[in-house]
């Protein structure tokens, strides 16, 4: 019997590619005919042509599967789902977008049947602006450092994980996962394939500073405390800071009784200085918060209106 690869992925709106993505990747496993291999993509809710293209996609080939999601789950939940649903011996996680390379699954393949539970494609030359790339790579050193476990550099999930790997994945049971931190965490024999980003080919990136913010902070508050720890060095540090120069306040108006006017500038600039810094961490307090209250609440990753392509696999689970 042969071995079965999954390519899970998510769209939003992606006419221009979804199209040529599917022909990419069936072109990478032509040349792997020792495998069987499935595609399943979730639609989050698309308000083009893209589901029309997909069913017609699936109507000729019974190992794209499809998941047409009731509404948008935004660029983390939705693809996680997408991943959980693959039942292969490996998996592969990509954009379809076309920014993540199909080709490169080939790469994956290989270092996969060497033995890596996990094959990482890591973007170490990208075509987007110089000043973009700049900030991404700020923001994984920083990752890097501060993380309770040494993080990916260049990395935002594109790989191919082994079924080992994937049924420690589904044991978080995240409800807001960050998918490259998990993955530093669990561990596991890792390969780390370079490959260069392409721009986007058509359509607009559904990125912008909120969502990119927002899955920033989501690595901060997973994988490291250090925000929590800075607030209560920051407090006795500028604690430690306002009692000195308080004293030398003191000293210097004992000296200079009669000359020395404090006047109300430094009191101005000293109360908006520190309610600043009361806000800054109150927020990152909010932010921890609130990653604990999304928890909590345990909302599935995706509500899934409809499956295309899907019948066999649950007609195995009944039987």
């Amino acid at each position: 019997m042969k071995k079965k690869i999954s390519v899970a992925t998510s769209c939003y709106n992606e006419e221009g590619n979804i199209a040529e993505f599917c022909s990419r990747v069936q072109a990478v496993f032509a040349k792997f005919p020792q495998y069987d291999y499935e595609i399943i993509i979730a639609d989050n809710c698309s308000s083009d042509r893209t589901r029309d293209i997909l069913r017609s996609l699936a109507a000729q080939d019974k190992r794209l599967k499809l998941l047409f999601n009731s509404n948008n789950f935004g660029h983390i939940r939705s693809p996680y789902n997408a991943m959980l649903m693959a039942n292969g011996d490996a998996t592969v996680s990509l954009c379809s977008d076309l920014q993540d390379p199909p080709e490169l699954i080939a790469d994956f393949i290989l270092g996969w049947e060497k033995g890596y539970k996990v094959v990482c494609g890591v973007d170490t030359v990208s075509d987007e602006p110089a000043l973009m790339h700049f900030l991404r790579s700020c923001y994984y050193w920083l990752m890097d450092k501060l993380s309770d476990c040494r993080q990916i550099r260049h990395f935002h999930g594109f790989g191919l994980y082994d079924r080992q790997f994937m049924q420690a994945l589904r044991s978080y049971r995240d409800t807001y996962p960050y998918l490259r931190g998990q993955i530093a965490e669990i561990g596991f024999k890792r390969l780390e394939v370079p490959y260069r980003k392409p721009a986007r080919k058509a359509g607009k990136s559904k990125n912008n500073f909120f969502t990119l913010y927002d899955n920033a902070m989501v690595g901060f508050i997973n994988h490291t405390k250090l925000p929590l720890r800075l607030a209560v060095f920051a407090g006795f540090l500028l604690a430690g800071c306002s009692l000195l120069i308080a004293l030398g306040y003191l000293v210097y108006k004992l000296i200079f009784w009669d000359t020395f006017d404090l006047g109300i500038a430094p009191l101005v600039i000293g109360l908006f200085f520190f309610s600043a810094v009361q806000l800054i961490f109150t927020g990152i307090i909010g932010e921890y918060l609130g990653a604990v209250w999304t928890q909590v609440k345990q909302s599935p990753l995706a509500i899934v209106e409809e499956k295309i392509n899907f019948e066999d696999e649950e007609q195995q689970r009944d039987d």
